[in-house]
């Protein structure tokens, strides 16, 4: 009997998700505003994730949640709707429908994490954001590190792939400037493939740090993508306030591969598309 999935908020993630879920042969289901974007193969459920009203009975006994919602305004107010109410009532809607539920996933952020003097962090790193998102972030983490069911929560940094094209384009333009502060990204992909990897992993923990392999400064990056644009290196700017380097160990341990284990190999095909439409 295949595998009964729910992923709430199915944008990017989700659909890169859905699709190796579906490839491992599990029934899966997305919630998302507009649900036509959903990926071939996931079925509709169509409520709204900030509107408890709208929710009617599940469509089916769900065995694994993945909530993967994302605000779409940056203000308090909307991020606790989606992030802590949204979470907190469809987990709560699910349970009322008696669902399985053997595993429900929250992927959270490194906003989390307030260190900004290039220090590492990881999973046993203080948590003490200095903005309002890494704040509700942390009280939605809660709810899912204190669920009945086993509840894990995956921090994500920086999420970039294919259709993502603002840093090329700044360095394109010539507007990216090259500091010295730290910074950490995952491709697309591998937060796909790593939420499929912890939903098979037998005995996982409560919390991951996603992150690719090699946390780099902002000048490796913008010098990196200038010389495979043929453009002029960009300029020395100022410090940025973010600057911490995210550690993946705990991860890495688990077994997961990176399909892109650097930014080189993740933005290497998103500058070769971007070329060929300029060319075109």
């Amino acid at each position: 009997m295949s595998n009964k999935v729910l992923i709430a908020g199915c944008g990017d993630v989700g659909n890169a998700l859905a699709a190796r879920l579906l490839a491992d042969e599990c029934e899966v289901w997305g919630v998302r505003r507009r649900v036509e974007a959903l990926a071939e193969g996931v079925r509709p459920w169509r409520i709204d994730l900030t509107d408890p009203g709208s929710f009617d009975r599940p469509p089916t006994a769900f065995d694994y949640v993945f909530y993967t919602a994302s605000a779409d305004r940056r203000d308090e107010d909307h991020y606790r709707s989606v992030y802590v109410d949204g979470l907190r009532d469809l987990l709560g809607a699910l349970r009322d429908a008696r669902c399985p539920l053997r595993r429900v996933f929250f992927t959270s952020s490194t906003a989390v994490y307030g260190q900004s003097e290039g220090e590492w962090v990881d999973e046993s790193s203080a948590t003490e954001p200095p903005r309002f998102n890494g704040r509700v972030l942390l009280e939605a983490e809660a709810i899912v590190r204190e669920a009945p069911e086993t509840g894990i929560n995956v921090r994500l940094s920086g999420i970039y792939g294919p259709g993502r094209t603002r840093l090329v384009r700044k360095v394109w333009d010539g507007e990216a400037t090259a500091t010295g502060s730290w910074t950490n990204r995952i491709h697309v992909e591998d937060c796909a493939g790593a939420l499929h990897h912890l939903m098979r992993l037998e005995t996982p923990e409560t919390l991951y740090l996603g992150s690719d392999d090699e946390p780099v400064t902002t000048a490796d990056v913008v010098t990196w993508l200038s010389a495979e644009l043929s453009v002029p290196a960009p300029p020395a700017g100022q410090a940025e306030r973010f600057n911490k380097r995210c550690r993946n160990a705990r991860l890495r341990e688990t077994g997961y591969r990176f399909e892109h284990p650097t930014f080189r190999e993740g933005y290497r095909p998103i500058v070769q598309e971007f070329l060929s439409q300029r060319r075109g």
